[in-house]
């Protein structure tokens, strides 16, 4: 059996094929035509110490194997290429290598074999990554068990800086950014990061059950946060979190997380960060280091193994970048049909007094669902406002009537009902320091002119005026309510048991008088 390890050990250390035909004890025909088929099949040093001579003959010269020579070589190369492709599955190319053997008269091998024999190759010639993974398919994320310290300068108390990972399974390409904390904000602004970082999207995401992420889990359903989720739709990938006590789910997250732990967190354990910006350029620093160190068993990095194995199979990016929402459900309308931002307030159609609803809060807008449609939009303010922020439409009829009262428009009213009237209103808008103080008044008296009429309010205005010149609402009201009192007690009193629906014997006609009113 030739020593084809020897030869590609001693042919990685730049040792001329003379030299390997002696020290091997071999020909150089033999030499030549292996190292040639080698590089056909990307075959190069260090070999995985499992790797023995007789598989590499059984993979680069099939044909050398008379008891085998009618069945049908499977075309590795294609195999692996075409498992990168979505939906492909060894099982689907083996039945399409099944029909191609029978073209071709010749054996397959069973499916078993087939698998067998595509694996061994992967593992020979260091293309591993899709047996397993196929590129593009999934991102793994999770939050490190350790944190980075971040000290305080004057104090000097200990705030602690969390570790977020992302890993891509195919390429074992990873992304690390450290945060304040585990909340919701940071969690999805890190999931932004990680695509921005890899320059694409996965099919699937794969999140550990944390509380940020999933609302609810059990055997029957699991419940997403609302934002996750909103985050998902935007980038187009499916979140599929992993199962509760089953680590192998995302197990190159688990095993990113404690590689990254060992070449971030612990690199970093002597130094001193004063500020989160000190940490999270800290962490960007061993990140490149990591992806760029170089892999053990086959040749390249994270880096190299993502560009050639795995870029081309991610999503594209959304020509915007991720606008990030929060969800506050379930918020009860009061009775100033106002909602808060935490630090504002926005007004909702005042119809939805007393309801529920959802309010989802970018760093731009709010938003106000009910019964997931959309019912308000305002520009989100980033200052505390002393007023609420109120869309007119918002507004029942009489509060939008207020606000739309000016002083130009109560005078104009009033010279159309009397000069005491004018009088009056005038008093009204320039009694106080400013003339919307005197609105409310105004508009008091406007109720009073739809109630009494014209004529009247002008007379009693008139009647207010002769005896003071300070008038107020309240005289003016009651003149007007003691006259329609002496109205209703000056009409001539009308007789209980008139009928007016014709003539009728009064009691007279049932006296005892006669016409000449004697009793007779």
């Amino acid at each position: 059996m030739v020593n084809y390890k020897e030869i590609l050990r001693l042919a990685s250390e730049g040792t001329s094929q003379r030299q390997i035909a002696v020290s091997v004890g071999h020909s150089r025909d033999t030499v030549s035509e292996f190292l040639a088929a080698a590089k056909v099949h990307n075959l190069s040093w260090p070999l995985e110490e499992s790797v023995t001579n007789e598989q590499i003959e059984a993979i680069l010269f099939p044909e050398r194997y008379s008891a085998v020579s009618m069945y049908l070589e499977p075309d590795y190369p294609y195999i692996h290429a075409e498992l990168a492709k979505r939906g492909v599955t060894l099982t689907l190319l083996w039945n399409e290598y099944v029909q191609k053997a029978e073209t071709l008269g010749k054996k397959p091998y069973m499916t078993t074999q087939f698998g067998d024999k595509y694996r061994a190759w992967a593992r020979i010639t260091k293309a591993t990554m899709r047996i397993h993974h196929k590129p593009g398919d999934a991102m793994q994320v999770d939050w490190a068990g350790d944190t980075l310290p971040i000290y305080d300068s004057v104090t000097g108390e200990i705030t602690p800086a969390y570790l977020f990972i992302a890993v891509l399974p195919c390429s074992c390409y990873v992304y690390a950014e450290a945060a304040a904390d585990m909340k919701l904000e940071n969690w999805l602004n890190c999931h932004v990061h990680a695509y921005e970082y890899f320059g694409g999207v996965t099919r699937l995401l794969i999140p550990d059950n944390l509380k940020t992420g999933v609302t609810k889990t059990n055997r029957y359903e699991t419940v997403l946060n609302r934002s996750y989720q909103e985050l998902a739709e935007y980038y187009d990938t499916a979140i599929v979190p992993a199962r509760v006590e089953h680590p192998k789910d995302k197990s190159l997250a688990e095993g990113s997380v404690k590689f990254a732990s060992t070449w971030i967190l612990a690199a970093l354990r002597n130094e001193r960060f004063f500020t989160l910006n000190e940490a999270k350029e800290a962490v960007r620093t061993k990140l490149e280091e990591l992806n760029l160190r170089e892999f053990r068993q086959r040749e390249g990095c994270r880096r190299s193994a993502y560009l050639e194995e795995e870029k081309a199979f991610m999503k594209p990016l959304p020509a915007q970048r991720y606008e990030l929402a929060t969800w506050n459900p379930n918020i009860k309308v009061g009775t100033d049909y106002l909602v808060s931002d935490g630090r504002n307030k926005y007004s909702v159609p005042f119809d939805l007094i007393g309801e529920k609803v959802d309010i989802r809060l970018t760093s731009t807008t709010v938003e106000v669902f009910f019964h997931g449609s959309r019912v308000a939009c305002h520009v989100r303010k980033t200052a505390a406002q002393r007023e609420p922020i109120i869309n007119e439409n918002h507004m029942t009829p009489e509060h939008r009537k207020y606000l739309n009262y000016n002083t130009e428009d109560f005078t104009v009213w009033a010279k159309s009902v009397g000069e005491s009237t004018t009088r009056v209103a005038a008093y009204f808008l320039t009694a106080g320091k400013e003339p919307e103080q005197g609105f409310k008044s105004c508009a008091s008296l406007t109720k009073l002119c739809e109630k009494y009429g014209q004529m009247k309010l002008e007379m009693a205005c008139t009647d207010v005026l002769k005896h003071t010149s300070a008038p107020s609402l309240r005289l003016i009201s009651m003149i007007l309510k003691n006259n329609i009192i002496k109205q209703e007690e000056e009409k001539p009193e009308v007789r209980r048991n008139s009928n007016a629906y014709g003539i009728t014997r009064g009691a007279a006609y049932y006296s005892k008088r006669g016409k000449d009113g004697e009793s007779k």
